[in-house]
């Protein structure tokens, strides 16, 4: 393939990777993204792979070893597991970049001198210190998110100073790397920084309380992009360039627009929880129960929805853990039949990821025009005559409202107390992912109904 069909190419997939990104904001037309997305990359493969001439046959081996693990993973992996999935392929994002930083400092081959040379090692320097931020980072957000970590935040004296130290040094470090590789060395400054990368990396995300963790993974899906474009202007790739630029951008303006949705300052979350006091966990006062629940039967429950006349269905991460949102459909189609107005509220951090939701009720095949997120329908809840809660805890949260000392205090939240009715589903009583106990449990309009969501839902549809 000529060098022109190959930048034509790249234009094509860049178009499209445009295109999808449009896509995808928009429930409707975000099958479509996707797919926009699928042909570009399968465009950019085409054209990338065509243009490399070297050893094919470890080329392919690679690619097939990479396409069968994705094809695994989609298959294997449930929704529940998404934000932690997206985490880790971060990670390998990061890494990636730290390795192509490597090899092209590395390369025997490399004929770059003058200034030409200084833009490629500073290219080199700075693809290098973003993949290895990325790689610790997203390890470390796999972690919390997975639990196999405390969501905590782990706040060390001094913090501020040790971030500003840290980026000194970085800054420092660089100019010594440039000028040590135009005279034929510098691998120690550049094997320094990378260690320096990674504990900022770990330090970063261990500063940033488990209520925030969906903020962090939009975060580092923008360092993934600019990892990803630093690989590019390595690698002489246009196509990388653009790709890396757009995923960057992208996911710095959802993270801003997530940090202004839960009342957080961007640069604050960011620059690793900068300005926290609380430490994002929960004091022993504020996990301690509150007072008397009032237990709820499914048949009692499903009494109380077809009495009914506006019904909201706010879901959490415990209905992607049950799986149930197929069940919270068919009652959905129930209630509807019934002439009762049944709506969903949508927090923006549900379910650990962006989106996260909104996928699970897309997947249900639940109807677009029903589904609302926070700010369109927090207004409506002294009108709904009974709310569902469906495994969810922090986002509906009054304590966030209420407790100037709590790690979620100021973070906007659903507030169903101020309907008729709120019916929470929960496995039990422990705390939430922000791990703060919920004032909403213990109100005398509030009632629990125990036990595997999808299991009480079903109970609850056969008494409809």
């Amino acid at each position: 393939m000529s060098q022109g069909i190959i930048t034509a190419s790249y234009i094509g997939a860049s178009i499209l990777f445009i295109l999808a990104l449009g896509g995808l904001s928009n429930q409707e037309t975000a099958r479509r993204g996707n797919l926009y997305g699928m042909i570009g990359m399968a465009i950019a493969l085409v054209a990338t792979i065509s243009g490399v001439t070297g050893n094919m046959v470890f080329l392919l081996v690679a690619l097939l070893i990479g396409s069968s693990i994705g094809l695994i993973l989609a298959k294997r992996i449930a929704m529940t597991q998404m934000p932690e999935l997206v985490a880790s392929l971060h990670s390998l994002v990061g890494l990636a970049a730290v390795l192509v930083g490597y090899a092209s400092f590395m390369d025997p081959e490399s004929h770059f001198s003058g200034v030409e040379l200084t833009i490629h090692n500073v290219e080199i320097y700075l693809g290098v210190l973003i993949g290895a931020v990325t790689f610790s980072g997203s390890i470390i957000a796999f972690g919390k998110l997975s639990g196999k970590i405390g969501g905590n935040a782990m706040l060390l004296p001094a913090r501020h100073w040790l971030n500003l130290g840290l980026l000194i040094i970085s800054i420092w470090l660089c100019g010594s790397f440039v000028e040590e590789s135009a005279a034929g060395g510098g691998m120690m400054p550049l094997l320094i920084m990378t260690g320096i990368a990674l504990l900022f990396g770990i330090h970063m995300v261990m500063a940033i309380g488990g209520a925030d963790m969906p903020v962090v993974v939009s975060m580092l899906n923008s360092y993934s992009g600019w990892a990803a474009a630093a690989t590019g202007f390595m690698l002489s790739n246009d196509l990388l360039i653009v790709t890396g630029a757009l995923v960057g951008s992208s996911g710095a303006i959802l993270s801003y627009i997530m940090c202004r949705a839960m009342n957080r300052k961007f640069i604050g979350v960011i620059a690793g929880g900068f300005g926290t006091t609380t430490g994002g966990g929960a004091s022993s006062a504020s996990a301690e129960e509150q007072g008397e629940v009032v237990v709820l039967q499914a048949p009692e429950g499903a009494n109380l929805l077809a009495e009914s006349k506006e019904v909201m269905i706010i879901p959490g991460y415990g209905m992607a853990v049950a799986q149930a949102q197929h069940i919270v459909c068919e009652i959905t189609k129930t209630l509807r039949a019934k002439k009762i107005n049944v709506r969903f509220g949508i927090h923006p951090v549900a379910g650990r990821m962006p989106g996260h939701m909104n996928v699970l009720l897309a997947e249900a095949k639940v109807p677009y025009d029903i589904v609302y997120e926070m700010d369109e329908i927090n207004d409506d809840f002294p009108d709904i005559d009974v709310s569902i809660v469906i495994g969810a805890n922090d986002i509906v949260n009054p304590s966030a409202q209420t407790d100037p000392d709590s790690p979620i205090a100021g973070m906007p939240v659903m507030e169903p107390w101020k309907g008729k009715t709120t019916i929470v589903l929960k496995r039990g009583m422990a705390t939430g992912y922000a791990g703060v106990q919920n004032p909403l449990f213990f109100k005398e309009n509030t009632r629990m109904l125990f036990g595997d969501a999808r299991a009480s839902l079903d109970e609850v549809f056969k008494n409809l």
